[in-house]
């Protein structure tokens, strides 16, 4: 008997076990290597996304916890600021006569007043509270509250040349602006340089 067919069906076997000639078993390596690559560039894209939202929440925060700590006291500073008014006014409301003319308990009464008011201003600054001094500045919005207009030629015009009420800053932010009369029928004021944006006048936004 001849071993020929068997030998024929041994080569039929080899052929149906050994990859297909048109290469699908490299194909089908090649799409599930190209599946992971797609897969392993949007886990890293992800990671990468997740990562930069995690340090702007990290920022985020740290400006959070700053300006709480720098402003927390915004709302108390500025009632405080009310009875600083108040101590101001006493002094200013007595006489210069009556203070060289009082008696001893008179005098130790103001002395005591004017000392308050600036323990007060003192604490207030501590806590990053400060008095704005615009007397002969140029007028300044972020800063300064326009009430009235002074004709004086001697002075550029929009020069602050009376101060109605003080004005406060906490941070950078305008705690209160500065009352203010400012001057016109001057020469006109030099161009102001290129100017960073303002603080924040909340006050202002409240009226508005």
């Amino acid at each position: 008997m001849s071993e020929k067919p068997n030998d024929d069906m041994n080569d039929e076997r080899i052929e149906d076990a050994a990859p297909g000639e048109n290469g699908q078993g490299n194909d089908g390596d090649y799409e599930a290597l190209v599946r992971l690559m797609k897969e392993n560039e949007e886990l890293k894209d992800r990671a990468l996304r997740l990562a930069a939202e995690m340090e702007n929440l990290r920022r985020r925060t740290q400006r959070d916890v700053a300006d709480a700590r720098t402003y927390a006291v915004t709302n108390f500073a500025r009632d405080m600021l009310t009875v600083s008014d108040n101590l101001r006014r006493a002094l200013d409301a007595v006489p210069a006569e009556a203070k060289e003319a009082g008696d001893a308990g008179f005098k130790a009464l103001f002395e005591g007043v004017d000392i308050t008011e600036r323990a007060m201003l003192s604490a207030l600054e501590r806590h990053g509270v400060k008095k704005l001094e615009p007397q002969g500045e140029r007028f300044d919005p972020n800063f300064h509250q326009a009430m009235f207009e002074v004709p004086n030629p001697n002075v550029p015009n929009g020069t602050v040349v009376q101060v109605v009420q003080s004005g406060y800053s906490i941070g950078d932010r305008v705690l209160r602006p500065a009352m203010v009369g400012i001057a016109k029928g001057g020469p006109k004021a030099a161009p102001a340089q290129a100017a960073e944006p303002g603080p924040v006048n909340e006050q202002a936004e409240k009226d508005a």
